[in-house]
């Protein structure tokens, strides 16, 4: 291309010179265009204000090429242009022609300009000393290293504007930054920030040692001649160099005393969030050694063997004291500890105080609970003995007198040692252990307490077979309507005992005679499965009445007192008019419940094993429990930030409740599971049964809505997708998978970051549509500690086809968009979760076809 420079004239204008170039006609306006505007940005703003002086060699070119000069630059110059000076031909021919020509067409040129006809006359607008020595100047020009200096400043240019910005968000993120409230996030946010920022600190290093190398090269004629001097060019290369090398300097420093801010800000962070973790230690060991008795008697034992040494030890008090020593030294070392720390110090000196006492009542518990398991032992025992003798005992032998009596012997016998063994009532286990006796405990004294009233209705049984006395068969005239009816004969008489215990003599229809008359006792298996029934039973609704009990409370104890006046100033400002949040559909939930769902319930009291259908007919208002499982993260965070508050410790006081509000909230979360335990507990009880069918059905919906529960959960977990995940139809499938990704660009396919390394992506499968998405790392507590998905790609269903098999592993599928341009290979942990993923993915497309038939939407490989 053509050698194009700039310098400046006497008066500070830049000055850029066309030298003589024979192909200048064939640049394209284009080019033109665009070296004109690189060159005009080169100056300050300051020079180009004065306005450009444009040199135009063509002392060797005709005149024609001239004027096409002129007419180029005179039509479009992106600056201010002062002048134009043009070293016009120097052939006597061209010279005459551009003379004439340029003085007929002088006004078709909208720019100033002077036609030269020596060097002479150039150097009288423009001094020899601007001017290169192509012109008569003293200037040395290589425009091979005025291009490498500019490459070079160019790219130094972009790499601080670069890194000035970086560092604006970078310093934005660390000054926005939430600090955290647990030590683990303090700690890896702590690692995290200080190693970006040692990254940032080495890429700024690098790019000043850059900018120094840059001017040592410009500098690089001086240093092998001194007495040379720098041209304009090299000497406003030189400006613009330092100018950046002093904002860098600038930035880094800045960057610097900022960091050193945040850096103090983030230890004291560490260090509040290290001695709140220590509180939490603490407090979670003084409510383990206040409420746990254990589950078993080797638990219960180890308990009480761990407090023994706890207590000779003392480091429980001893660990107490250290945490609040250790917050009080950091209320003392900083201004800026907030009251927090040494109202959690004042309120970890109670509980220190309170700690012996609490560890006394502690031994207590234990103790009584190692009696009760002894006792336990006893009942599980004495209950499992007696249900095998029952099933030992043959039930065709207890049909004769001689074997009702020793099986009705064994059995008093046995009954006996109910008394023998134990001398105590249940009544009294309960009234003596009532602090620590839960459902299971008394559930299995319940458990003996139904199985003497099995072993009753046995003995009662047995006596009646034992007190029958054989009498011989006496035949009996046949009545006159029974001869005139064909295949009807007496032959058959029963024996039956009335309520005087008087024999009498019955006769019945041979093909009439109940199988129960001559084997009086039922299957005793079947007697033992319709007690459990009963039982499951009875466990449903006690825990369904006093879960409605326990609904009513929250919400009049609770929910009615936020409405309250007299109680409005205790409420926060944050809980104000947060009702809904707090407590989402609880209402709905109590009134269905209480309305219709126990009175529902209490129907099916003698029939147990036919539950199932209550289930099923109110299956879809139990879909109300979705939008309260919904609502439960925004009502834990609600909770955590308002759960000191007077308010709620005033309503707990009134209501005499031992557990928070937030036990209470968990309930309704603790009932929709509760049911498919009951439920499968009547279904182990009813095999066999017609009703087994309809119970299936009830668990199945069940699980149902918790899966849609779950599903829903993860769903609004997605984030950065911002279309309306509603309009993709409903959810079918979720899991998190190995995922390839290819993308095809022309002819060549390019696999995403490394060929070898898969993507970790959590899958949605969708009705309408695929979603990829990356799973985001838990944190918080409660419901708050749940992970998140980042949203990543969409598919569309109408748009994707599958390959069931993948080459090299039998537990990948492909899946593809309908032009192969995007393939991604998915790799299941098991063949048979692939199986239902390729089937499910099959099914939907295979639907798609059937609704638009002949539509070339979709494929399927095997």
């Amino acid at each position: 291309t053509d050698d194009k420079n700039t310098y400046k004239g006497e008066d500070g204008s830049p000055v850029i010179i066309f030298p003589e170039f024979p192909s200048f006609c064939e640049i394209g306006d284009q080019e033109f265009r665009n070296v004109l505007t690189y060159l005009t940005s080169i100056p300050s703003l300051s020079a180009a204000g004065v306005g450009f002086i444009v040199v135009i060699d063509r002392r060797k070119d005709r005149w024609t090429c001239l004027k096409g000069t002129l007419l180029r630059i005179s039509g479009w110059f992106p600056a201010n242009l002062r002048l134009v000076l043009v070293l016009r031909p120097s052939a006597i021919l061209q010279r005459t022609l551009s003379d004439v020509f340029f003085k007929l067409t002088r006004d078709d040129f909208k720019v100033p300009v002077i036609m030269l006809s020596s060097l002479t006359d150039l150097h009288s607008y423009i001094e020899r000393s601007q001017l290169t020595q192509e012109l008569g100047g003293t200037q040395y020009y290589c425009h091979k290293t005025w291009i490498s200096h500019r490459t070079d400043l160019e790219s130094f240019a972009a790499l601080v504007k670069r890194m000035a910005e970086r560092l604006q968000v970078f310093g934005r993120e660390l000054a926005e930054t939430e600090l955290p409230n647990n030590l683990l996030t303090a700690s890896n946010l702590l690692t995290a920030q200080t190693s970006r920022k040692d990254s940032f600190k080495e890429e700024l290093t690098g790019a000043l040692s850059q900018g120094r190398k840059l001017l040592e090269h410009i500098r690089e004629p001086v240093r092998r001649d001194p007495d040379s001097c720098l041209n304009p060019d090299q000497l406003e290369n030189l400006a613009t160099v330092h100018r950046l090398l002093s904002q860098l300097n600038e930035s880094s420093t800045a960057f610097d005393e900022f960091w050193i801010q945040h850096q103090n800000k983030l230890d004291l962070c560490f260090k509040l969030c290290q001695f709140e973790h220590n509180f939490q230690q603490q407090a979670t060991a003084t409510m383990n050694a206040f409420s746990d008795i254990g589950i078993s008697p080797a638990q219960t034992e180890h308990l009480l063997q761990e407090l023994t040494n706890h207590e000779k030890k003392a480091c429980v008090l001893d660990r107490v004291r250290s945490v609040i020593a250790e917050g009080q030294s950091l209320i003392d070392s900083s201004q800026n500890v907030d009251d927090s720390v040494a109202v959690k110090c004042s309120e970890l000196q109670r509980v220190r105080e309170n700690l012996t006492q609490r560890l006394k009542d502690k031994r207590t518990m234990l103790t009584q609970a190692m009696e009760l398991y002894k006792r336990l032992e006893m009942v599980c025992k004495w209950c499992d003995d007696g249900i095998y003798m029952l099933a030992s005992q043959p039930l065709d032998k207890c049909q004769s007198q001689e074997g009702a009596e020793s099986a009705l012997s064994e059995l008093e016998c046995y009954l006996e040692t109910a008394n023998e063994k134990q001398q105590w009532e249940i009544s009294t286990v309960w009234l003596e252990y009532e602090n620590i006796l839960n459902n299971e405990l008394r559930h299995a004294f319940e458990k003996k307490a139904s199985l003497q009233e099995m072993f009753e209705r046995r003995r009662v049984s047995l006596k009646k077979l034992a007190a029958k006395q054989t009498r011989p068969i006496q035949p009996v005239a046949p009545r006159p309507e029974s001869l005139s009816s064909p295949g009807i004969y007496l032959s058959n008489i029963c024996i039956s005992e009335d309520s005087d215990s008087r024999v009498s003599c019955k006769q019945v229809n041979s093909d009439q005679v109940d199988r129960s008359s001559r084997n009086p006792s039922v299957s005793e298996e079947e007697e033992t499965l319709a007690v459990l029934r009963r039982h499951v039973m009875n466990e449903l609704l006690e825990t369904e009445r006093a879960y409605v009990e326990e609904l009513m409370c929250v919400l009049q104890g609770y929910a009615a007192e936020m409405d309250n006046p007299s109680m409005t100033p205790l409420i926060p400002a944050a809980l104000q008019n947060k009702k809904d949040v707090l407590f989402g559909n609880m209402q709905e939930i109590y009134n269905f419940h209480k309305r219709i769902f126990l009175k529902e319930l209490e129907t099916y009291t003698d029939c147990p094993e036919l539950v199932g259908r209550c289930f099923l007919d109110w299956m879809g208002e139990l879909q109300i429990y979705e939008k309260y499982c919904h609502n439960k993260p925004r009502s834990e965070s609600l909770w955590r930030q308002c759960s000191d508050c007077a308010f709620f410790q005033e309503c707990q006081k009134k209501l005499e409740h031992k557990l928070g509000l937030d036990s209470y909230l968990l309930k309704p979360v603790q009932r929709i599971t509760k049911y498919q335990l009951l439920l499968k507990e009547m279904i182990k009880y009813s095999k066999g049964r017609e009703c087994s069918v309809e119970l299936q059905a009830a668990l199945s919906s069940i699980l149902g809505i918790l899966k849609a529960v779950n599903d829903s959960m993860h769903l609004i977990a997605i984030t950065g997708y911002e279309g309306n995940l509603g309009v993709l139809g409903r959810l079918l499938m979720q899991g998190s998978f190995s995922v390839w990704a290819e993308h095809k660009r022309g002819h060549v396919k390019v696999m995403e970051l490394a060929r070898f390394k898969p993507m970790q992506r959590h899958l949605f499968l969708h009705e309408k549509a695929l979603l990829f998405c990356k799973r985001r790392e838990e944190s918080g507590e409660g419901y708050e500690k749940a992970p998140s998905y980042s949203f990543k790609q969409e598919l569309s269903m109408a748009a994707i086809g599958i390959t069931e098999h993948a080459k090299g592993d039998s537990k990948k599928f492909e899946i593809w968009s309908r032009s192969r341009d995007e393939v991604y290979t998915v790799q299941v942990s098991t063949k048979e979760a692939k199986t239902i993923w390729v089937t499910e993915i099959q099914k939907l497309l295979t639907g798609q076809l059937e609704t638009c038939k002949g539509m070339d939407l979709w494929f399927v490989d095997k």
